[in-house]
């Protein structure tokens, strides 16, 4: 029936699909964990062990072995990316209340929202992007990006930015099963390889926990300005991101655009931030539905605009083509040294 084939059409479909399916459950049968109860309720509920798991697994997948032009690259990015939305968060919570907007056309918009859409960089679509469009050295900035998965930046991205603060047990805590899994995958390849091929496996099941956290009153009040949101991560962290690579990582500024995007993991961040810290909960079922959405917008525009910028700007420029093959026909043009005749 192919129908994986076809869900992977759909940009962040394997996130997306589930999500839905869980809000449409959690909207016309709320009580379904609840009556059939046991493994199903866990199912259905168990967004945080699920979730768990997952980071653990990416830690493991991650190899210390970057060379040190590949962490100055990725270094650069996320740095970057945190620090945009930090600022972001920071201006944004000069108008907008702590439990967010509740009325008009910008109901359900948060400093909770605003940063989580923007802090986090969709990891796989980036290095994807840098395999077809830049550099070895570009692809491999993915290392350092995977960090910026689950909660922990956007804890450190509210604490940078005085909008909350959460024990520094909650911050290792948050971070520990990364941590684990990281030191297992580098200590053992073989953990490496059978931790990390459940990265991909788990992000079904907490979407669709994920989802049932949602309901669709939500997702219609705020499917217009999610669509904002993901246009907003685009034009802001894409130019910060673009100057930052251009001036601090010495490229051409397509690394900086093919980050400009919110990872679907983002979409988990909010309503782990509001079990974390309460004063989030009312704003974390909307939350969750913006970033949702900036992250279908982003998923389909940031590829779009990568490939337009590497050939105005990239690789497949016509200058850089040019100094290409100049360099190839200069190489070629050098003469063979002379080997010196054998002493007879």
């Amino acid at each position: 029936m192919n129908i994986k084939s076809r869900i992977d059409r759909i940009p962040g479909g394997m996130m997306i699909l589930p999500l839905f399916l869980g809000a449409c459950l959690n909207t016309f049968a709320p009580n379904t964990g609840k009556f059939f109860g046991s493994f199903t309720n866990g199912l259905i509920t168990g967004t945080l062990p699920i979730l768990s798991v997952w980071f653990f697994c990416i830690g493991a997948s991650i190899s210390l072995k970057a060379t040190p032009l590949v962490l100055r690259k990725s270094g650069v990015l996320v740095t970057v990316k945190i620090l945009t939305a930090a600022t972001m968060g920071i201006v944004a919570s000069w108008f907008i209340p702590h439990e967010g907007v509740s009325s008009g056309f910008f109901t359900g918009l948060s400093v909770l929202a605003i940063i989580a859409a923007m802090n986090d960089t969709n990891g796989g679509m980036y290095m994807a992007l840098m395999q077809q469009y830049g550099t070895k050295e570009e692809s491999g900035a993915f290392c350092l990006m995977c960090l910026e998965s689950g909660p922990f930046m956007t804890m450190a991205t509210l604490g940078l930015a005085g909008l909350a603060a959460f024990p520094w047990q909650t911050m290792v805590g948050a971070l520990l099963p990364f941590l684990i899994g990281f030191a297992l995958g580098n200590l053992d390849q073989e953990f490496r390889k059978f931790f990390g091929q459940a990265v991909p496996v788990m992000v079904p099941f907490f979407a669709f926990a994920l989802g049932n956290n949602l309901n669709f009153a939500v997702i219609l009040n705020t499917g217009l300005l999610g669509i904002v949101l993901g246009l907003s991560v685009i034009a802001i962290t894409g130019f910060t991101l673009v100057v930052a690579d251009v001036l601090l990582a010495k490229g051409n500024g397509t690394a900086g655009i093919g980050a400009a995007s919110t990872a679907g993991a983002a979409v988990t961040v909010p309503p782990i931030i509001a079990s974390i810290e309460p004063s989030f909960a009312p704003s974390a079922p909307a939350a969750t539905a913006l970033v949702a959405t900036s992250v279908v917008v982003t998923s389909l525009l940031t590829p779009i605009l990568t490939a337009w910028w590497a050939r105005r700007f990239g690789v497949l420029s016509p200058r850089y083509l040019a100094a290409q093959k100049a360099a190839q026909e200069n190489t070629e043009a050098q003469p063979l040294p002379v080997q010196p005749a054998p002493a007879e």
